[in-house]
């Protein structure tokens, strides 16, 4: 059977960890990742990378459960390794708190991650203006060294890279068996899926070497994750927001939020201010679809639409769209075999 060629649009964290994933999983293959955008310019880029879990009321609780412990447990195998430092991945300890007492005391997530308890009152004093709190360990992907290595890794597999702005899925079909639509906000325009918007974010990476436990306010909008080189500070969600230059006010209203939680941050140098669109919808879109023009036929696997929780279940999504990539190579093997009889 001839290799069946894959094309990956999109060269995010999710483009990148479902082209690796493609390749060390499927062999036979060729796979190609095609954008416009790489690493340091990517949404991606932006992110702070920490995993802590977003709960998604329109997504089954042990689907999300799933995705997220596969990438924990990958990530936690690249952590245990030498390949640690160039990937970019480490280990954080820190505190999620609260100003009133939650609900749930105990998140879905927290038998994944490591070391998962409710904090001390000799631990609450730091944050007097907060009645409860949660301790755990959990881990960070620094960009753009984890995306350099995705890119790296993807290589070393067989695989490609190409630069270059898809208007059309069909542009790839005379070329590709197989398109895996890994776009991001750009599947609004690119399949036409309304559905996608934006959630702008707006952070600060800051130069504050001592900081080197996380803090995350309950609601998750103000936040503290040290990195292994600079600290990120947010941040705003900011709902069908295209705008991409930051705003000296936000800035300003993040720096003070995160400066009452860690006062120490005032001392904090090389403040650099960065701007992300965060891919939303009401779901990740992780489906098989298949799209016709007259009499041709083009097999497309969408995998989009993660919104703030992509770090968290990238490797999950990424095997759950390959299992579906799987599904289409042994569909066209089958029609190879039927076509030579």
């Amino acid at each position: 059977m001839a290799k069946a060629k894959i094309a990956v649009v999109g060269a995010g964290l999710i483009g990148l960890s479902t082209a690796v994933c493609i390749s060390e999983s499927i062999s036979g293959c060729s796979v190609t990742v095609i954008a416009d955008q790489f690493t340091p310019n990517t949404t991606s880029d932006v992110a702070a990378g920490v995993l802590i879990p977003h709960l998604d009321p329109d997504t089954p609780v042990h689907q999300q459960k799933k995705w997220f412990r596969e990438t924990f447990d990958y990530l936690s195998l690249i952590c245990n390794s030498s390949e640690a430092s160039e990937a970019g991945i480490h280990l954080i300890s820190g505190w999620q708190i609260f100003k009133t007492i939650p609900d749930a005391k105990t998140p879905f997530w927290s038998d994944v991650v490591l070391g998962f308890r409710s904090m001390t009152a000799k631990e609450l004093k730091k944050f007097p203006q907060h009645q409860f709190g949660q301790a755990f360990t959990t881990l960070k992907c620094d960009c753009p060294p984890y995306l350099l290595w995705l890119e790296k890794r993807l290589k070393e597999n067989g695989g490609q890279v190409q630069a270059r702005k898809i208007e059309d899925l069909w542009e790839l079909h005379s070329d590709y068996d197989i398109i895996v639509n890994c776009s991001g906000i750009g599947s609004r325009k690119l399949v036409g899926d309304l559905e996608i918007h934006p959630i702008r974010g707006q952070v600060l990476k800051v130069h504050a070497p001592w900081v080197k436990h996380f803090i995350r306010d309950g609601d998750g909008l103000t936040y503290i994750y040290p990195g292994i080189h600079i600290v990120t500070l947010g941040g705003t969600r900011q709902k069908d927001d295209w705008n991409l230059s930051p705003d000296p006010s936000t800035s300003k209203n993040i720096f003070d939020r995160c400066c009452s939680l860690e006062p120490s941050l005032q001392r904090a140098q090389d403040i650099k201010v960065r701007v992300g669109l965060r891919p939303s919808r009401s779901a990740v879109r992780l489906q098989k679809e298949i799209l016709f023009r007259g009499n041709e036929q083009l097999l497309v696997v969408h995998n989009y639409g993660h919104s703030g929780g992509g770090f968290s279940t990238h490797q999950g999504t990424a095997r759950e769209a390959t299992q579906l990539v799987k599904e289409y190579i042994g569909t066209l093997e089958m029609s190879r075999f039927k076509a030579k009889l």
